[in-house]
């Protein structure tokens, strides 16, 4: 069982709301979110949803990147 089923919360400062993911912190930190750890990065639905925003570019390029 890990932690987001034994209900941690958000790691985004002011936010109370249960997690629904972890991440890794630096992706979390390059996505864009306030996120105080390096290691893991315990996000809710709405912040998970600003972290696919912020990453879907960088996926892309990455993406194009590797197809060449």
């Amino acid at each position: 069982m890990g932690r987001v089923e034994k209900g941690v919360k958000c790691v985004v400062p002011g936010c109370d709301n249960l997690a629904l993911r972890s991440i890794a912190g630096v992706k979390a930190a390059a996505a864009g979110l306030n996120v105080s750890s390096d290691k893991r990065a315990y996000l809710c639905k709405e912040h998970y949803k600003r972290y696919k925003k912020g990453m879907k570019k960088e996926k892309m390029i990455e993406k194009w990147r590797h197809k060449i």
